[in-house]
């Protein structure tokens, strides 16, 4: 079971990546009521900065959008493979 727990090509990467798609489409009015629409706040933040700060701040704000997209993927794929790899333990044990 060990193996499963390591991150690789597999077909619980192919379901996240799946997951991922279905997600991003915000198909219900709860999906919708919790998505953080960072480019959104990117222009409230950038509308009240100065304009020589401008293009430092932009790509500041672009390297944290990028780092927390890599942080929730990291911990979705984390979280949903140990997960499964738990349930199938326990199967084990019936």
């Amino acid at each position: 079971m060990s193996n499963l727990r390591e991150v690789k090509n597999d077909i619980l990467q192919e379901w996240m990546l799946f997951r991922d798609e279905e997600i991003s489409t915000l198909s219900c009015p709860e999906d919708k009521k919790h998505f953080i629409n960072l480019d959104e706040i990117k222009e409230k933040i950038l509308s009240n900065v100065p304009k020589n700060k401008k293009y430092f701040v932009n790509k500041q704000l672009e390297i944290l959008d990028n780092n927390f997209i890599d942080y929730i993927s990291y911990w979705n794929e984390k979280y949903y493979r140990n997960g499964f790899c738990d349930g199938v333990e326990l199967t084990k044990h019936f």
